[in-house]
């Protein structure tokens, strides 16, 4: 526990000059972990191993309510018959972890009438419930999109989802969205639709000096994504969209057609592999994904193509040190690309340092590399006792952990080379705090090549 002030307190020596929003929020997480130190249980996440290496007679499955039971038995790499190691055990633990629908899970083997019974035991999370949110749009809080998410998980117990999101201020817009990670069970294929209207403020510097002003896109959008899942670590998919985007006037460039509005369809192919042990906060494996996405089609005289590549690594290295490493990209092809459709950045792809500035072009590459240590890798947290409030919202798994990171990037046009000096990094270092299976914090005090300050609260993993 006096790590956790130690840290509290350094925490907010450091925050003294910035303000008192970022204070409340730091003020908040602190609450959390001391009340963590009380209410928690660490957990041992070997203490049911001890029997281990064992052959699987059979499979049993206990706290699933409304949970089918193909949705935990799919996500295992074993089967009846198989010699289950410890290791094997613990991977396979935190796949279930990963489909975000349990608060606990355990794999407890068991010995009844001469057999080997693993029995996998699991605790539902609550299903329904709306998540007020707020983001800062360039990590300038000026520029700040709010509202609430509301979602239904688990929908009829299969890890379908259906959510709604309503957002007001810099960026609003509305959206409503359902996926189905398994249409035909016997078949593998899983199913994202999503429609929706927003508001968006451009975010490119070059088409806002070409129209003379600040400006937004008016759009509204469907977009579906139907694939097939290979084996255990493999998704091939099919995605389509419609875009109608709106500008108040036409200017060449800003709009992809000859019109102020854009009538934009697309056609895309992707796979992804992915081997990673936790999805929320991955410690091994290897996630690799690839998408070309045809846009236009030549309608409207539109016609051009999005590439998307990303390949990530995560491993131990020694004792509980977590290393990650990441190269992505974003390459656009053809003629005629739209201001809206350049590769940025600062926008959807960011290097921690340089959060709040824009690099535009027709490609972006970034590279990360982070190292993270656990100060708290496991606790459970108990608050069923307080009243009123279903016991399924008192109950998590709560991780902390301190990261280094190291970022660099470029955002270059195509008749431009790969100059060094137009590469942009930053590095730093912070906290990361897991409240499972419902958010991921991050608190981060990044650093330019100037030594320039930043501090960085989001949501979720850097990557």
């Amino acid at each position: 526990m006096d790590g956790i002030f130690l840290l509290s307190k350094i925490c907010n020596k450091l925050l003294l000059r910035y303000n008192y929003t970022y204070k409340i929020k730091l003020l908040f997480f602190t609450v959390i972990i001391f009340c963590s130190q009380l209410f928690g249980q660490e957990v041992d996440t070997l203490n049911y191993y001890d029997h281990y290496p064992f052959i699987v007679d059979s499979i049993k499955i206990n706290g699933n309510e409304i949970t089918e039971e193909y949705i935990i038995l799919r996500e295992l790499t074993f089967g009846i018959g198989d010699t289950l190691k410890q290791s094997t055990a613990f991977y396979n633990r935190e796949r279930i972890y990963s489909l975000g629908i349990f608060n606990h899970v355990y794999l407890i083997p068991e010995s009844i009438k001469g057999k080997n019974l693993l029995n996998i035991k699991v605790e539902e999370s609550w299903y329904i419930y709306p998540l007020p949110f707020i983001d800062a749009s360039e990590n300038d809080l000026s520029k700040l999109t709010y509202g609430i998410n509301l979602r239904l998980k688990n929908f009829r117990g299969r890890n379908e989802q259906i959510s709604a999101t309503f957002a007001l201020g810099y960026d609003p817009y509305f959206y409503l969205n359902y996926y189905t990670p398994n249409v035909a069970n016997e078949h593998n294929v899983f199913l994202n639709a999503k429609v929706g209207y927003a508001d968006i403020s451009n975010k490119s510097p070059i088409a806002e000096k070409v129209y003379g002003s600040s400006f937004d896109h008016q759009v509204i959008f469907f977009e579906t994504i139907l694939g097939k899942r290979i084996g255990l670590f493999q998704r091939v998919y099919l995605n389509s969209a419609f875009r109608n985007i709106e500008t108040l006037k036409f200017v060449e460039g800003v709009n992809a057609s000859k019109n102020r509005i854009d009538n934009v369809l697309d056609i895309g192919v992707g796979y992804e592999y992915d081997t990673r042990d936790l999805i929320q906060f991955p410690k091994n494996g290897i996630y690799t994904a690839a998408n070309i996405t045809f846009r236009g089609l030549g309608i409207d005289d539109i016609n051009y193509r999005i590439l998307n590549i990303d390949f990530r690594e995560y491993r131990i290295l020694i004792d509980k040190l977590i290393s990650k490493w990441r190269l992505a990209g974003r390459m656009t092809f053809g003629n005629r690309i739209p201001y809206y459709d350049n590769s940025i950045i600062g926008v959807e792809q960011k290097i921690r340092g340089h959060m709040s500035q824009k690099y535009e072009g027709n490609d972006i590459y970034i590279g990360s590399l982070e190292l993270a240590y656990p100060i708290i890798e496991e606790l459970n947290i108990d608050l069923t006792f307080i009243p009123i409030i279903p016991n399924k919202l008192l109950s998590y798994r709560l991780g902390l952990y301190i990261q280094s990171f190291a970022e660099t990037g470029i955002a270059k046009y195509k008749k431009q080379p790969f100059a060094l000096n137009k590469f942009v990094s930053g590095y730093g270092f912070g906290i990361t705090f897991l409240v499972l299976p419902y958010q991921v914090f991050r608190f981060e005090l990044g650093f330019d090549e100037k030594s320039n300050t930043e501090i960085i609260l989001d949501l979720g993993i850097s990557f």
